[in-house]
């Protein structure tokens, strides 16, 4: 169950536009906190209000992967507001929003949510019954959310699967080093809801 201090879940969902996503990527990842996370599938719609997320600079990033252009890392050259799903460790898909013009390689990894809608289907689809864990980790948050490699590509603006404007943030940011990565391990491009307890990670 989230906490009582929760924002209060809009009745309507206003889709961010692809103007949103056309701008610097570290700029796109600190808006996107409290900004929700929507998925409208036939067995019902779900709905996380992001707490964490990451960016990824394009060539000038050696951590990212448009480091280097490859085919799996093409789509982040492509028109911002496009999902970039890829599977991590062979094990579990990962989503990022790419960013910045078409051109210019950008992208934010979605790495944590606050279940706000259809707990119950993610509950199953996770196998717990734990809130705070059900979608802390870029890989729970496919899982939770019915996200799979078949949403690489997709269109945010105008598809299913989308983001919406959040309320106005009640919880302050806080910029960390990013996680799980072994190169430019220095910039501070992890961004949190400062606070929160549902983080793939706390911050120490």
């Amino acid at each position: 169950m989230a906490p009582r201090t929760a924002p209060r879940f809009p009745r309507r969902l206003k889709r961010l536009p692809r103007a949103f996503y056309a701008r610097a990527t570290v700029a796109v990842a600190r808006a996107l906190l409290g900004c929700y996370l929507v998925h409208e599938t036939p067995r019902g719609r779900v709905v996380g209000r992001l707490v964490e997320v990451e960016a990824y600079c394009g060539p000038r990033d050696p951590a990212s992967h448009a480091y280097r252009r490859t085919p799996r890392s093409e789509v982040m050259w492509g028109p911002p507001g496009t999902a970039y799903v890829y599977l991590s460790y062979g094990t579990h898909a990962c989503m990022n929003v790419v960013t910045e013009a078409p051109g210019r390689p950008g992208a934010v990894l979605l790495r944590a949510i606050e279940p706000v809608a259809g707990a119950e289907l993610m509950r199953r689809r996770r196998g717990t019954v734990d809130a705070r864990i059900l979608g802390s980790g870029p890989g729970r948050l496919t899982q939770a959310m019915g996200i799979t490699l078949a949403h690489n590509r997709a269109d945010l603006v105008s598809g299913s699967l989308y983001l919406a404007r959040g309320p106005r943030r009640r919880e302050s940011i806080a910029a960390t080093r990013r996680i799980g990565i072994s190169q430019a391990t220095n910039r501070r491009w992890r961004f949190i809801l400062r606070g929160s307890r549902f983080l793939s990670r706390p911050v120490r």
